[in-house]
């Protein structure tokens, strides 16, 4: 099943989707938005899935979709917290920052909480108030949402407490978080609002694509209409969700509506960085990988960080190359 919310109010109209991302029904007599059907999802899901059989079959003929129309899926969220699954991505932002990291970071996953009353719609502009010293950088990553955890939920019980699965565009400020992690106290100015596809997907829609809490799927980004990155987002994922989750639900309750983040997809090669997609390999999901691996080969960054008028798109494609989750495109602008 596939659920969207369009454009209305603060938190949006829920709507259900086709499987081919061409129509769509109203669900609003079923629930109004999105976080209301996870508030009630044990009730509200069997009937969600009739209705989408049922625009499946062509019993209802419902109306085109407009993925322009759309809202991210939680326009705004009680908890939004964001892991570094795939620790070959920690470990290299963390070289250009000139930190060693710590052997932990391979069994206990880093988290920080972020903003959630301000998510971006999938093609809403990335607004900055200037370009220069930020450091604009975009992260394409997986996100989960979830039911109701209970604290102390074990990795393998977590699994069962994940509903939706999307994209997300995790917007960084590169320039900004050397100055706040100094700090001691975590991100904040450095970690702007996120985008999030116009689609998000139940894991049974997505077959043995989604298996033990991982996606098994190419993760493409295109900057500026060129692919700059495809790495699968189901290999050298360290943590799968199901951890994620318990590690954010050790001390607390999540409710239902918190969305987990992967954080950066990235693959190795050959056991080290990977390559660009260019040069055969696939590439990567944020600019800062590629910028270390050009310290690294060539004594200093090449690539720049985002500036005004660039654009980033991020989407992923089945088997038979039909996109998914629908497709998050932003432009860089001044705010």
């Amino acid at each position: 099943m596939k659920l969207a919310s369009l454009k209305s109010g603060r938190d949006g109209q829920l709507v259900v989707v086709s499987s081919d991302l061409r129509r769509m029904a109203p669900a609003v007599e079923i629930a109004p938005t999105l976080q209301s059907a996870l508030d009630n999802w044990s009730e509200v899901f069997p009937k969600l899935e009739k209705l989408h059989a049922q625009l499946e079959s062509g019993e209802i003929q419902g109306e085109a979709f407009d993925q322009t129309q759309c809202h991210s899926p939680l326009p705004r969220a009680y908890h939004w917290a964001d892991g570094s699954a795939y620790v070959n991505h920690v470990e290299l932002v963390r070289k250009a920052r000139g930190a060693e990291m710590p052997q932990s970071f391979w069994t206990d996953p880093l988290m920080y909480q972020g903003g959630s009353d301000t998510f971006l719609a999938p093609r809403e502009p990335i607004q900055m108030p200037q370009s220069e010293g930020f450091g604009i950088d975009f992260e394409a990553e997986i996100a989960v949402i979830t039911d109701d955890v209970p604290m102390g939920v074990t990795p393998e019980q977590a699994l069962g407490h994940i509903k939706l699965v999307m994209l997300v565009n995790d917007v960084s400020l590169r320039g900004l978080i050397p100055g706040e992690l100094a700090k001691g106290f975590g991100f904040y100015q450095s970690k702007p609002s996120s985008a999030f596809s116009p689609v998000c997907v139940t894991p049974e829609q997505l077959g043995d694509k989604w298996r033990e809490g991982k996606l098994h799927l190419p993760l493409m980004s295109f900057l500026n209409g060129e692919k700059f990155g495809e790495p699968n987002a189901g290999v050298d994922m360290t943590f799968h969700f199901g951890q994620l989750i318990a590690h954010a639900a050790k001390t607390r309750r999540l409710a239902a509506g918190t969305i987990i983040g992967s954080g950066t997809v990235s693959n190795k090669l050959d056991g080290g960085p990977g390559k660009p997609v260019s040069e055969g390999g696939v590439g990567y999901s944020c600019i800062a990988e590629i910028r270390m691996i050009e310290t690294i080969d060539k004594g200093e960054p090449v690539t720049p960080f985002m500036q005004f008028g660039d654009r980033i798109a991020i989407e992923m494609l089945d088997e038979n190359g039909q996109s998914i989750f629908g497709r998050i495109e932003q432009i860089v602008e001044q705010a």
